[in-house]
């Protein structure tokens, strides 16, 4: 019988009991496995040593288009120039960061699919029942940019002011709204910590994504929104829409004239998002070696950080140890925020 390419057979001797060779056959098999096993441990090191040797996928839970996915996009076409390989993005978007995520943890562990993580990750954990959880099913590998949100308006409103906007709802609750992309992002979260802070009875309006979200504001549907300043820069720039607030602890260099939340009157208000670079638990120490080694040189790069600043993120390579104590960090203050606002996991 034909037990396959990698059985290992031991005849038997004419003449002799077979069983008198047991010991004999039990070292042969063990001898075959012992190769076998050498064998495949000396081919996911020399695959260690070699890599990258083929394609890297990036998977993103953000649309195409989107300020993240921008600097995303330029990161892995340097890391495409200075490895002589394909490095692809592959979006995938949808349940908050959930199927992404799945795509991730699922796929071989061997560095040529890894994960554009961030701060929807660390909301993620406390609003979906399947989301997977960056701190333990997850190996960090670099911090890669950080980015605040802005509080806008129509520039045809009448609010000229973060703390008008407030008095406006606090005389007429139940009236205003804020408008954000996809329900359980961070800056959804943002919305629902401004509320929570501030105390004010608004609605907070989830859109499906970024380009929704801004025509609702130029149509005036919405009162005020909360995104990325890359999102809103063509619109501001287009004197379409006015910023109102930053969400960071200084303001924007690109924008000198608009207050932090803190300056415009909300106290202790800082949110600031970012993306980062995360592989399968199991993920060999080489490939993630090589994918730090590879993001730090391009990140330091004054031309890269030049356009990241275009897209209204500041490029930073976060080494793995703080990158997870920032995830953690993270993950505990957007629990609270949730609970908070009684939102039950989806």
């Amino acid at each position: 019988m034909d037990h396959g390419p990698w059985t290992c057979r031991v005849p038997a001797v004419a003449g002799q009991d077979l069983k008198s060779h047991g010991s004999g056959r039990a070292a042969a098999v063990l001898a075959a496995a012992l190769w076998l096993g050498s064998s495949a441990a000396l081919s996911v090191v020399a695959a260690a040593a070699d890599y990258p040797s083929r394609t890297i996928r990036i998977i993103t839970p953000l649309a195409a288009g989107s300020a993240s996915d921008i600097v995303l996009r330029i990161l892995a076409e340097k890391l495409s120039d200075r490895f002589k390989l394909p490095v692809i993005v592959q979006n995938q978007p949808g349940a908050g960061s959930v199927a992404a995520d799945h795509t991730i943890v699922n796929a071989p562990a061997d560095g040529y699919t890894i994960g554009w993580i961030g701060n929807n990750n660390a909301v993620s954990v406390s609003l979906f029942k399947d989301a997977v959880d960056p701190r333990t099913e997850m190996r960090p590998i670099v911090g890669v940019s950080e980015f605040a949100y802005l509080f806008v308006t129509n520039s045809a409103s009448p609010y000229k002011s973060i703390k008008q906007w407030i008095d406006t709802a606090r005389a007429k609750p139940d009236t205003l709204t804020i408008g954000t992309s996809t329900a359980g992002t961070s800056n959804h979260l943002a919305a629902l910590l401004f509320k929570a802070s501030e105390k004010v009875a608004i609605t907070v309006v989830p859109y499906r994504g970024p380009s929704e979200l801004s025509v609702a504001l130029l149509r005036n549907d919405i009162d005020l929104v909360v995104n990325a300043y890359g999102g809103l820069r063509p619109q501001i720039e287009a004197g379409q829409i006015r910023p109102l607030a930053v969400t960071s602890a200084n303001r924007l260099p690109e924008l000198p004239d608009v207050p932090t939340m803190t300056e415009a009157g909300v106290a202790d208000y800082i949110v600031t998002s970012w993306n980062s670079l995360y592989g399968p638990k199991a993920m060999p120490d080489q490939a993630v070696e090589t994918l730090k080694r590879a993001a730090t040189e391009v990140l330091g790069d004054p031309a890269v950080k030049a356009r990241f600043k275009e897209a209204g993120f500041d490029a930073a390579a976060l080494p793995a140890d703080l990158l997870d104590a920032r995830m953690r960090s993270e993950t505990e203050r957007w629990a609270r925020v949730i609970a908070e606002a009684g939102i039950e996991k989806q």
